[in-house]
């Protein structure tokens, strides 16, 4: 740490991983900073509040943030109940803000635009750990500068999702075509039904966020018939796509895959794949053909309305461009985590826990945690971050024993998908605590998607 111990250390971000940070500073008596750009806490869960993650309530809390509850006299949710992510921030995120250890060091409306070492940029090295960060900010309209003796990442990567277009780029007419692309989970049932109701919807993404879209919508299309449904994957085997089905050790992500091969089967949905899109062009009465490759031959999907793209999220680095980070070359996660996490080899439940020491970049006290420090992995849970900051935590406080210890606690199959869209009112899931998989490199989710941050 720094000499000047009397800074705070800056969190950024107020999803449940940033918020699990705070807690475990609170509990160590270390003041703290954290700013999360929305107008509330968890604010990236509310844009998919109706959505219902698969793990159970025991694995989305941190154990730090419990105990400060608890001296409130918070009631916990039934730990084997399942919540939707409207639930996670109306019943666990706002109380853990409103606790008097905490309440004063957050910043709403506060969206970080730079980090960096004060006075010094990026290519400097003498003295530079002897120096505080310094954070810009626009806070409710105007910009400000905060000192910091240490900086917690957790922004996430649900406010940079994937675009649609084939190889990770944008599709040629695209941006042009944005009014017509929801990047994320809409609610289709509800909220966004004069949307998508007897229209011509494409649902673009091979993962359990995608699956629960399109669930949803063969809902609407129940009660209004005119309503087409076509969905668009790069994957060559849907046996992939449905999953464990009947043997998924999650009955609820098992059901998920049954539900959705039963809608392929019926005829009601139009499905193209593998399908790499190209290009996007109005087609001149208001509509969008969709270009691309059908297994390597010209497709096209015609007279289109309107597009759900779950096709994942990637890290913003703009902000921490004056900082030395340790990224890898494809995943774009910390360096030290890739071999790890890469989704190529391990999924959820098999990636192993891990804390401060893997989570070091070069810039001495500067930290990157929950789903951005995955990059485009798409193998993050909630319960991994709050191990990664309760690590950090200890580490920045000195102690370095707890730091190196390991304290996470899963099941087996780990709890890596979301959805329970089984009919009930609540609507779906996707991501939540963990995110899923991938179309470009998907956290699809799904919420917890970053939304894991």
């Amino acid at each position: 740490m720094r000499t000047d111990d009397n800074l705070p250390v800056a969190i950024i971000g107020g999803g449940p991983v940033g918020l699990a940070a705070a807690a475990h500073l609170a509990k160590r008596n270390i003041p703290f900073q954290l700013f999360e750009a929305g107008d509330s806490v968890g604010a990236n869960f509310l844009s998919w509040q109706h959505v219902r993650v698969f793990s159970p309530w025991r694995y989305n809390i941190d154990k730090a943030a419990e105990e400060l509850l608890e001296e409130t006299g918070w009631v916990a949710p039934d730990k084997d109940g399942l919540p939707t992510g409207g639930e996670l921030v109306r019943e666990y995120f706002r109380p853990l803000s409103e606790h008097p250890a905490i309440k004063p060091g957050i910043h709403l409306n506060t969206k970080v635009i730079s980090i960096g070492r004060k006075g010094m940029d990026k290519m400097k090295t003498w003295g530079r750990e002897e120096l505080p960060f310094s954070i810009k900010v626009e806070e409710n309209g105007e910009i400000k500068y905060y000192e910091a003796k240490a900086v917690i990442d957790s922004s996430g990567t649900w406010n940079q999702p994937n675009p649609i277009g084939s190889g990770g780029v944008y599709a040629e007419g695209e941006e042009e075509m944005s009014d017509h692309i929801v990047y994320g989970i809409p609610n289709v049932k509800n909220g966004a039904l004069e949307r998508y109701k007897n229209k011509n919807v494409v649902v673009v993404g091979g993962g359990h966020s995608a699956i629960n879209a399109l669930l949803d919508l063969a809902d609407v299309q129940e009660e209004f018939p005119d309503t087409q449904l076509n969905w668009v994957l790069r994957k060559d085997n849907m046996e992939l796509v449905y999953g464990g089905k009947e043997d998924d050790a999650l009955e609820a992500r098992g059901a998920l895959g049954i539900r959705i091969e039963k809608l392929v089967n019926s005829g009601k949905l139009n499905v193209y794949t593998p399908f790499r899109i190209l290009k996007l062009e109005e087609n001149g009465n208001g509509k969008i053909d969709i270009q691309g490759k059908l297994r390597d031959e010209k497709g096209v999907i015609g007279n289109v309305d309107e597009i759900i793209s779950n096709t994942g999220s990637r890290p913003n680095l703009d902000m921490i461009r004056e900082i030395r980070i340790d990224l890898d070359a494809s995943l774009e996660s910390v360096f030290d985590l890739a071999e790890l996490i890469d989704p190529n080899v391990h999924s959820c439940g098999t990636v192993r826990p891990h804390g401060e020491k893997e989570l070091r970049h070069p810039e001495q006290d500067f930290y990157i945690v929950g789903s951005k420090s995955y990059g485009r992995a798409p193998t993050f849970l909630m319960a991994t971050g709050y191990e990664q900051v309760r690590s950090i935590v200890a580490y920045l406080d000195g102690d370095k024993e707890a730091a190196l210890r390991v304290e996470l606690d899963l099941p087996q199959t780990g709890v890596c998908s979301s959805n329970l869209n089984l009919g009930d009112s609540a609507g779906g899931g996707c991501c939540g605590p963990a995110v899923e998989e991938t179309v470009g490199a998907e956290v699809e989710v799904g919420a917890a998607a970053s939304c894991c941050s």
